[in-house]
C-alpha cells in the first residue's frame, strides 16, 4: 500500500487493515518455518505495509486532538 492510499482511510479502516496484515503475516511466517513459503520477499512487504500503517494512524491520532 502507498501512504497516499493510507491515508485516504478513516482510523477504523486502519487499524482493520493492520490487524489483517498482521495475521497475513503470521500466517506466512508459519509457512516459512514449514518450507512452504515461495515468496519470501512478501514477508519484509508486509512488515513495511504494517509500518506505514501504524505511522500514519499515530499521524491521525496526534492531529485530532489538536484540531478539536
Amino acid at each position: 500500500m502507498k501512504a497516499k492510499e493510507i491515508r485516504e482511510l478513516s482510523t477504523l479502516e486502519i487499524t482493520t487493515k493492520i490487524r489483517e496484515i498482521r495475521e497475513s503475516l503470521l500466517q506466512s511466517r508459519l509457512r516459512r518455518q514449514t518450507g512452504q513459503v515461495e515468496k519470501t520477499h512478501e514477508l519484509r512487504s508486509l512488515r513495511k505495509d504494517v509500518a506505514r500503517l501504524e505511522t500514519i494512524l499515530r499521524q491521525k491520532n496526534k492531529a485530532a486532538p489538536a484540531a478539536a
